[in-house]
């Protein structure tokens, strides 16, 4: 049999954890079932959990890449150069290779497979879980086009999808990979201020989440800039202005900027890590 004889047009997801169960997810509700997708996991424990939970089958990496075309890597950064170390065998320029590892380049994955397999490199967050991701995609040397609009129908599926040079991509998971944990955190942060000014816990929670998810969609279908926003809420002399002048008086915008390009630069260190 050829490489590419009996191989299915199918979706192969291998890892199993948070990120790969979610774009799981939201495949099998868009299509109504998991037929055409197999996952591949590390923990047998958890990888049968969520199959039994999808009703997707397991197999192992030379299984997935027999039966489909389209290989989803969704694990860990220092996981990678095992991983494709070990799927290089079985894969060639007839698959695809999705990597949603943070701040890996497509030029790592290339270097360890043979010659000519097309790469795509995603950034994704895990709003995915809730269908309201926002995954950035870049191509690698071999991938075209007709890749990328495959990739970006699989993450579709749980988000919205944007494209960029590869050389963004490191901005890209500082900016909104790493993005929902610096609203959490601020989040997390007003709730304790809630208590402290005397609201329960669970209505202070109830405020701020709700206030949170009307600001983000003011912010998405006003099309207009968040200093507008920001400026129509703020009267001369009120109690906003006033918490503003705290905020930049305590340096958080200084902080923020500084937070993203850290998180900026640790990606880069990631995807130097096998230099």
């Amino acid at each position: 049999m050829s490489a590419g004889e009996g191989r299915s047009t199918g979706l192969a997801i291998v890892g199993g954890g948070k990120i790969g169960e979610a774009l799981l997810a939201g495949l099998v509700r868009r299509a109504g079932s998991a037929a055409g997708i197999v996952l591949v996991g590390r923990s047998p424990e958890r990888t049968a959990a969520v199959a039994t939970r999808y009703g997707v089958e397991v197999t192992d990496l030379a299984g997935a890449a027999a039966r489909s075309r389209v290989l989803l890597l969704a694990v860990k950064p220092q996981d990678v150069d095992v991983l494709v170390e070990s799927l290089a065998p079985h894969v060639g320029p007839e698959h695809l290779v999705v990597s949603v590892a943070a701040g890996v380049p497509t030029a790592r994955i290339e270097a360890a497979l043979p010659a000519g397999t097309p790469v795509v490199r995603v950034m994704p967050n895990t709003p995915a879980l809730v269908d309201a991701g926002m995954s950035v995609l870049s191509a690698g040397a071999h991938a075209t086009e007709a890749h990328l609009d495959e990739a970006e129908a699989l993450l579709s599926s749980v988000g919205a999808v944007r494209r960029v040079p590869e050389s963004q991509q490191d901005a890209v998971t500082a900016l909104s990979g790493s993005g929902p944990a610096y609203f959490f955190f601020l989040v997390e942060a007003m709730i304790d201020a809630g208590i402290l000014l005397g609201l329960p816990r669970t209505l202070a929670a109830d405020l701020i989440v709700q206030t949170a998810y009307g600001s983000a969609v003011m912010l998405r279908e006003s099309g207009e800039h968040p200093v507008q926003l920001r400026e129509a809420v703020t009267s001369p002399g009120g109690t906003t202005i006033a918490a503003v002048r705290e905020l930049e008086r305590h340096g958080v915008r200084a902080a923020l900027i500084a937070a993203l390009e850290a998180a900026h630069d640790r990606s880069v260190e990631l995807g130097r890590a096998a230099d």
